[in-house]
Order: structure tokens, then C-alpha cells, then sequence
């Protein structure tokens, strides 16, 4: 899961989880004669070569202005201009983004297309869509739930600052601790946006609040706000700070200047947040779909079409997840009968989740255990990428455990992307909060999704490529990046990996997973299920822990359609790599396959079809 989701905020906030694309093909000269067609590619490759430069540094220009009016987007991307500020997330903020938007709309219809080369063009067209669609979907703005159990600032703020927020120096210092005085008007922001909403009667369901409390909470929970253990804030700024080649008399002026921060902002701001929460609370229902809101199955519909970048209608997406349901229950009977147990489906389901030989102790030495095994399996996959890739990233991998501030709410697993310049490595964070919600069979499929030759090797390395704007680089369409994961699940089965039979359950768990949501996203948002619905259809159909139908059900009320985008991605891809390889036979080569995957970054899906065709016909 990429997201915040599973999804960052840099790629949410540059309305990557919101854009589609159409494409169109290069012009191309007639060759009349070849006297005249040598002339003329000369004088139309200068041209080209002049106009797709003009156009490269306007689309630059275009995402380093969206990237310097963000300062928390600037610190993503290790920018140090605004170090000790945050973003806009006013109304106003609001405003001004969409001015800007149409402003670079405006100014990219002034280049002219007919003289862009191939890759120019497709940016061209990519970043046209994202605009324009922006700029249609401002009509939703105020269809979100800011705060919830999956993001939002109140949870924000503190892993930004504790992963994000570098400490090298003492002016890195001052600029934490001007950020940890920034919360409270920030805080303030947030309450004003839930009031506008409120207004409109949209209100997150009732669950949504005891989370939104309880993370709350835990930011301004122990030293120096009361005598118990450092606060998750507290302990990383002294941690950071202690490391740096400065006096103690300079360290403990900025530890003094932190403490009044937290005390005088941070505290304040979060008991104010908490207050008015709660407000919203008595004000809540239980009715969890979109349809609830205004105009709800039209956002529902531009939802999925912006999340699968597809054409797909809500009862064509309900139907395709039944379908893969029985298909995916049938290939785990046939491993049930391989590891002679004898019961029906669901018992062979019951046995896998809650038999104790499927998990590492709730201990701390059983978390150990996970992630030391967690980083074998990807260390492993990565010593035979040459199998399968000829492309790689130089980004470095780590494992880690979700921080305990969020590890209540936060999700089972997901990926945080590596600095641009180096300084930060790529994340996989394994929630182990519960552990009976992370069972060992599940540990490789989710490693491989996660890590590596998933999320890690898709993001890094289109960080890393040449020669296309940073829009795309750093941009993502999520039935793409979330097609890639649940994909590069699958592909390793190829390879002689999943050997442990059970492992390969566990592998077919996570697709069968992917595949109820399918059922349920739809089934929530448009049919009228309720959360108690889309849970039990998780319970009966899946061998998941309760806490993970709990959490996911709730993650589908809390973003419609997101969850839709990994089986359609998926199967996509698995359809062009069908297609292509009977298309070319002996000259199918995986390893170009997945480099012609990877080398233009995330595409809409249609964008994705439309290059392994012309792919096809340049190898043949």
C-alpha cells in the first residue's frame, strides 16, 4: 500500500491519486520522396528538438512551483527553502491552488504539439489531463474526510517531522522547533475545513472519531506534557539534536526552545483539535457510503474513473471481484488438498488464522524475528533481480517497525520513497501492533509487494530516470503503482519462489484479498452496505484476521474507490504481458517487459496499453 494510503502525501498533494491521461500518437511525416524526406527531417528534427526543450522546461517549471507553494512538499523532496513552515490547507490555500492550476493550463496550451518528440508529447498529454482534471474535480473539494483513521494533519505533523524533517545543523533546529510552533495555527486550519464541511453535512461516520481521538491524544502524551515516558516529538528532538557537533550550551537552548513549543502550541493545538472533534462526533451517523453525500454516486463515479483510469462502471468492477473470488477459492482448495487437510474451505480458512504455528509470539523478540525474516526474503529477491530485470534502482531499501504513536490506526504494511538526493532510503514499515493480524505465510507476498520487486523498485527508479519532467518522476496514478505491487506478488511464483505451499496460500490470501475489495468498495459506496456488511463478507470469504476486515472496511468508507485501483492495475498488467508474449513468441523477453514498465514512470492504465503496442511492433 503506497498512501498515506497506499499512497505519500507528496503524491496526494500533487493530485497523483486523482489524474487519468489520454494519449495521443506523434504526428508523422509522409515520405514523398528521398530527396525531400532527407531535406525535411533536418529542418522538423531541429524544430522538434527546439520546441519538446521549450516544453520539458515548462513542465518543470510548472512542478517546482506546485513543489515551492508546499513546504511540506519541499521537505520531500529535500528542499530546505521553507524548512520551518507547513503548507496552506485553508480555503484559501485552496483557492490559490486551483488559480495556479488553470495559470499552467493556460501556458502549456501555448506550446505546439505537432513539433514534440514521442516522450515530450506523452508529457505533454499527461500533464494536460492531470490539469484539467484538477481543475473539473475542485467541484469535490469539500468530499473528503481531513481528518480519519488512515491520514490527515493531526496524524501528519508528527511522523513528517520525526521522518522527514532532517536535523544536520542548528538552523535545521530552529526550523523544527518553528514548526512545532506552526501546529496550533495549522491545527486551526483543519478545524475551519471541518466546519465547512460540517456545513455541507459532510461528517465522517461515527468509527472514524475514536481514532481520530486516540492519535490525537497520543501526540501530546508523555514528557514534557506529563511525568510519563519522552512524547513521540519530544524523544526525536532530542535524539536529533543530541547527535549534532554543537555545545551543550547550544543543545540545551534549542531542548529549551522545543519544550515551550510543545507546552505552548502543540498542547493547546491538539486539546482544541480533540475538543471540537468530539463535537463532530455527537453530530455523526452510521451511514458509511458516498452515496450519503451530496451528489455522492456522481463522486463516486469520478472516483473510480480517476483511481482505475479506466471506463469501468461500479457494477462492472462489483462483478469482475465476484469472478475473482471463485476463481482465487478455487486454486487454494487445490493447496488445501496438497497439504492433505481435510474440512471444508472456511475450516481450512480457520485453521490458517488462528492456529498459532502461523505467527511470531506478541513479543518483542517475535517483532525481531519479523523483521529480521522480513529483510532475508528481500534480500533474497533481490540477489536474483537479474533473472527477471535488466533495470534497477540505486535507492537503498530498510525494514522497519510502524512507530508506536500510529501503529494503532495505521495500516498492516505500506512504503514510504527514498530521498531524491540519497540522504533517505526507501522504507517498507511493517505494522506489528497485533500481531495475529501479520501471519508468517503472509510475510513473503507482502515483502515482495512492499519492497522489492515492488513499490520499492517501481517509485525509486522512476525517481532516478533520465530525461523525463519531474511531474512524472514523482507523480503516480494509483491503479498503476498499485497494479505494479499486487503484480510483483504474483511474478515471483514464476521463479520458483512460494515453494512453502503455505506461503503460496498465503501469496493467493493477498490476492483474494484485493479482490474482496472489489466487492465491497463497490458495495459500500453504491449498493448501501453497511460497514458491518463489509465485514462480514471479508470474515466469510477470506482466512484475514477480523482486525484486517475491521481496518479495511473502514479504509473503503474513508477513501472511495482508492482500494479498487490493485486488482484492476493487476490484471491489466497481466493482460498486456499475455498479449505481448503471443504476439511475439521466441522474442518475449520478461526482463524487457518490465523495463518497458518501468522506464516511463507511473502511466494511466490506457497510456500503459497503448506503449507495450507500440513496443510490440518495434520489436517485431
Amino acid at each position: 500500500m503506497l498512501i498515506k494510503t497506499k499512497t505519500t502525501l507528496l503524491a496526494l498533494t500533487l493530485s497523483s491519486l486523482i489524474s487519468g491521461a489520454t494519449y495521443a500518437h506523434a504526428n508523422s511525416m509522409s515520405d514523398n520522396s528521398q530527396t525531400s524526406s532527407q531535406s525535411s527531417s533536418t529542418t522538423v528534427g531541429t524544430q522538434a528538438q527546439t520546441e519538446s526543450e521549450k516544453a520539458n522546461a515548462l513542465f518543470d517549471a510548472i512542478f517546482m512551483e506546485n513543489v515551492m507553494a508546499s513546504p511540506v512538499n519541499q521537505t520531500y523532496l529535500g528542499i530546505k527553502k521553507d524548512y520551518d513552515k507547513w503548507s496552506d490547507i485553508s480555503d484559501k490555500g485552496l483557492d490559490d491552488n486551483l488559480a495556479m492550476t488553470k495559470a499552467h493550463l493556460a501556458k502549456l496550451l501555448t506550446l505546439d504539439v505537432t513539433q514534440l518528440d514521442e516522450q515530450s508529447l506523452l508529457s505533454y498529454q499527461l500533464l494536460k489531463a492531470r490539469l484539467e482534471q484538477s481543475i473539473a474535480d475542485d467541484k469535490w473539494r469539500y468530499h473528503t474526510y481531513p481528518i480519519n483513521q488512515m491520514y490527515g494533519i493531526h496524524s501528519m505533523v508528527a511522523s513528517f517531522l520525526i521522518n522527514q524533517h532532517q536535523i544536520t545543523d542548528i538552523s535545521d533546529a530552529k526550523a523544527y522547533i518553528s514548526r512545532l510552533e506552526g501546529i496550533k495555527p495549522l491545527l486551526a486550519q483543519l478545524e475551519a475545513e471541518l466546519a465547512l464541511r460540517a456545513e455541507k453535512k459532510i461528517i465522517a461516520p461515527k468509527f472514524v472519531f475514536p481514532y481520530v481521538i486516540s492519535d490525537s491524544q497520543n501526540i501530546i502524551t508523555g514528557a514534557p506534557f506529563d511525568n510519563s515516558e519522552d512524547s513521540a516529538l519530544w524523544a526525536d528532538f532530542q535524539r536529533k539534536v543530541t547527535q549534532l557537533a554543537i555545545t551543550e550550551d547550544e543543545k540545551n537552548q534549542l531542548l529549551a526552545e522545543a519544550k515551550s513549543a510543545l507546552l505552548n502550541s502543540v498542547k493547546p493545538g491538539y486539546e482544541s483539535l480533540i475538543r471540537y472533534t468530539k463535537s463532530l462526533e455527537e453530530l455523526a451517523d452510521n451511514r458509511d457510503g458516498a452515496w450519503k453525500l451530496p451528489d455522492g454516486d456522481a463522486f463516486y463515479n469520478n472516483a473510480l474513473a480517476r483511481t482505475t483510469t479506466t471506463a469501468m462502471t461500479s457494477e462492472q468492477i462489483h462483478q469482475l471481484g465476484l469472478s475473482e473470488v471463485a476463481r482465487i477459492h478455487n486454486e487454494m482448495s487445490q493447496i488445501m488438498q496438497k497439504v492433505n487437510f481435510e474440512g471444508s474451505l472456511q475450516e481450512f480458512f480457520a485453521f490458517m488464522r488462528d492456529d498459532k504455528q502461523f505467527y511470531y509470539p506478541d513479543t518483542d523478540e517475535g517483532r525481531q524475528a519479523y523483521l529480521t525474516e522480513a529483510k532475508a526474503l528481500i534480500d533474497n529477491m533481490e540477489s536474483r533481480l537479474d533473472e527477471v530485470f535488466k533495470i534497477k534502482p540505486k535507492a537503498n531499501l530498510v525494514v522497519r517497525q510502524v512507530e508506536a504513536f500510529r501503529e494503532k490506526s495505521a495500516g498492516k504494511a505500506f512504503y514510504d520513497q527514498p530521498a531524491p538526493d540519497g540522504s533517505r532510503p526507501g522504507t517498507y514499515y511493517a505494522n506489528l501492533y497485533q500481531m495475529d493480524a501479520m501471519p508468517k505465510y503472509q510475510m513473503e507476498a507482502l515483502a515482495y509487494h512492499e519492497g522489492i520487486p515492488g513499490h520499492h523498485m517501481q517509485i525509486a527508479i522512476a525517481q532516478e530516470l533520465q530525461g523525463i519532467p519531474k511531474f512524472r518522476k514523482f507523480g503516480g496514478y494509483t491503479a498503476y503503482v498499485e497494479g505494479w505491487g499486487l503484480y510483483t506478488e504474483y511474478f515471483p511464483k514464476e521463479m520458483g519462489l512460494y515453494a512453502d505451499p503455505y506461503s503460496d496460500f498465503g501469496r493467493l490470501a493477498m490476492e483474494l484479498w484485493r479482490a474482496c475489495r472489489l466487492v465491497v468498495d463497490t458495495g459500500i459506496h453504491t449498493k448501501k452496505w453497511t460497514r458491518e456488511q463489509g465485514i462480514a463478507y471479508y470474515v466469510e470469504n477470506t482466512p484475514n484476521a477480523e482486525s484486517d476486515a475491521i481496518k479495511m472496511v473502514e479504509r473503503h468508507v474513508v477513501m472511495p474507490s482508492q482500494a479498487t485501483a490493485y486488482k484492476v492495475g493487476m490484471i491489466k498488467i497481466l493482460e498486456l504481458r499475455e498479449y505481448a508474449k503471443t504476439q511475439l513468441g521466441d522474442k518475449f523477453d520478461i526482463r524487457d517487459f518490465h523495463t518497458l514498465l518501468l522506464k516511463n514512470g507511473p502511466l494511466p492504465l490506457d497510456v500503459l496499453e497503448t506503449k507495450v503496442q507500440q513496443w510490440i511492433t518495434s520489436v517485431k
